[in-house]
């Protein structure tokens, strides 16, 4: 069995479905709403739509006799979690790289030393 992290990265891992995710982060939507930016059949889209399901990322509720989509944002909350320890990492270098600069522009103002 896959771990949840790794199911919701595979499921991030195509351009498409973040652009679905993307869509449904501004409200519910329909497979028709969802579909109308793409140009695939609405077959690919559904497919689309159940990775994201199995991964969590999505819902889909009833409501008469349309089902809408609605984005489920707790899986993305263990992504942020996991990247966090890399974030530390990035912002530690950006202080690095800035304090490089800063030292080697020390000088006459032109990025030579005096």
């Amino acid at each position: 069995m896959t771990d949840p992290l790794s199911t919701t990265l595979s499921a991030l891992a195509d351009p498409t479905r973040r652009a679905i995710l993307a869509r449904l982060a501004a409200g519910e939507a329909t497979v028709n709403e969802l579909a109308a930016p793409f140009d695939i059949s609405l077959p690919a889209i559904s497919r689309h739509l159940k990775v994201l399901e199995g991964a969590g990322l999505i819902s889909r509720g009833r409501e008469a006799q349309w089902r809408p989509c609605r984005l489920e944002a707790e899986p993305l909350k263990a992504v942020d979690t996991w990247l966090e320890r890399y974030r530390t990492f990035w912002e530690g270098s950006f202080d690095k790289l800035e304090a490089y600069l800063n030292e080697i522009t020390k000088g006459d103002g032109n990025g030579r030393q005096s």
